[in-house]
């Protein structure tokens, strides 16, 4: 009756039907998957030929495993991520439905938070030669997890009551996350450089991380370069005293603080 697309997957169509009489219609199914690799977005879709009953709508829920985190000191399941139901199954979070008015949908999905890498393990992960370092995405995730996505036959009244419950959760999110962003009022009480840090620190950005490095390191390198001076050790070679490093170093430091975006120009000197 469905089938599900997943980024970089193959096309799933082996759906599960539940029901505990044979002889009667399932109204619920089941897709199992990989957890690995992550993505954001899933697609669901009718298969040609399938109608829903009448006034009945696929209600779409996605259920991930107690074990998708994985405790990163031992490498085994971390505790579920809700503590107030430690031995229960996780819940399945509904995210949408499709209809025969409506036969395919997206949607996004938002994995559990992992444990973040700190500095120092990615600081030593970069010192030691010939270390893989995992992606950022796949950290702390178990690569044997599965995450279980259910598809339900409700009524159309019921689905439409619970997108409705869905969008009000998500707008109240927005309001929550701008209610602490600074007014205008409080923005010209500040200087320049504090109203350029409190607005980088909520303007989303676009620059990638490789070009972020090259305006560093060309920023660097445009400083450093005018301290050279000749090496009398090794005709033709050039050296920059070690203090004009830190002198670069300190000025670099106060720009970011008075300017945090000045990276982010691509013209920045």
């Amino acid at each position: 009756m469905f089938s599900v697309i997943l980024p970089s997957r193959p096309c799933l169509t082996d759906v599960v039907p539940l029901s505990s009489d044979p002889t009667v219609p399932a109204n619920n199914f089941a897709f199992t998957f990989p957890a690995l690799p992550k993505f954001s977005h899933i697609v669901i879709f009718l298969l040609p030929g399938v109608v829903l009953p009448a006034d009945t709508a696929a209600a779409v829920y996605v259920q991930f495993p107690k074990d998708l985190i994985l405790n990163p000191n031992t490498g085994t399941a971390a505790p579920p991520l809700s503590s107030s139901a430690t031995n229960a199954d996780p819940e399945f979070k509904f995210l949408g439905a499709i209809a025969n008015e409506k036969p395919s949908a997206i949607f996004k999905v938002n994995f559990p938070s992992a444990r973040r890498r700190t500095e120092a393990e990615e600081e030593d992960d970069m010192m030691d030669e010939g270390t893989s370092v995992t992606p950022a995405n796949t950290v702390d995730i178990n690569p044997n997890a599965t995450i279980t996505l259910g598809i339900t036959i409700e009524p159309v009244q019921a689905v439409a009551s619970k997108i409705a419950d869905l969008q009000n959760q998500t707008q109240n999110q927005i309001q929550l996350q701008m209610s602490s962003f600074p007014s205008t009022t409080d923005l010209l009480k500040l200087s320049t450089g504090q109203q350029g840090a409190a607005m980088a620190k909520w303007a989303p950005s676009s620059v990638s991380a490789k070009t972020l490095a090259k305006q560093i390191i060309g920023n660097a390198f445009n400083y450093l370069a005018s301290f050279a001076v000749s090496d009398p050790r090794v005709p033709g070679e050039e050296v920059v005293p070690l203090r004009v490093f830190r002198d670069w170093w300190a000025k670099f430091e106060n720009r970011i603080d008075a300017d945090p975006g000045f990276l982010e120009r691509v013209d920045a000197p």
